[in-house]
C-alpha cells in the first residue's frame, strides 16, 4: 500500500486533527500535556512530518476526549468517493509499466 503522506486524503485527516484540537480550546503544548510528549510531536503530526499510527490515534483522540469511532466514521464520510491513492499510484505505474514493455 502506499504510505505517501502527501495525499488530498492525509490533508483532510490531518485538518480534522487540527480542527478537533482547536474545538476544544487547546495549544499544542496543551494537547502536548496531555499526551505525554513535547509540542514538537504535535507540530510534525499536524504538519505532515509525521504519521501517526492506529494506536496513537487512538490516544490523540482520547486526549481530545473524542469518540475513536465517531472520529472514524466522520473521516470515510469526508473521504466517500475519492479514489483510493494506492489505487491511483498502481494504476497510473501499470500503464506506464504496459507503455514500456510496448517500447
Amino acid at each position: 500500500m502506499l504510505k505517501s503522506i502527501h495525499t488530498r486524503h492525509n490533508d483532510i485527516f490531518l485538518d480534522m486533527l487540527r480542527r478537533c484540537r482547536k474545538a476544544r480550546k487547546l495549544r499544542q503544548a496543551d494537547l502536548a500535556t496531555r499526551l505525554g510528549r513535547g509540542q514538537s510531536v504535535i507540530s510534525k503530526v499536524e504538519q505532515g512530518e509525521r504519521r501517526l499510527d492506529v494506536i496513537e490515534l487512538r490516544a490523540w483522540l482520547n486526549a481530545l476526549e473524542i469518540d475513536f469511532a465517531d472520529f472514524m466514521n466522520e473521516l470515510n464520510h469526508r473521504l466517500e468517493g475519492m479514489p483510493i491513492p494506492d489505487a491511483m499510484f498502481r494504476t497510473r505505474h501499470a500503464s506506464r509499466d504496459r507503455q514500456s514493455d510496448r517500447s
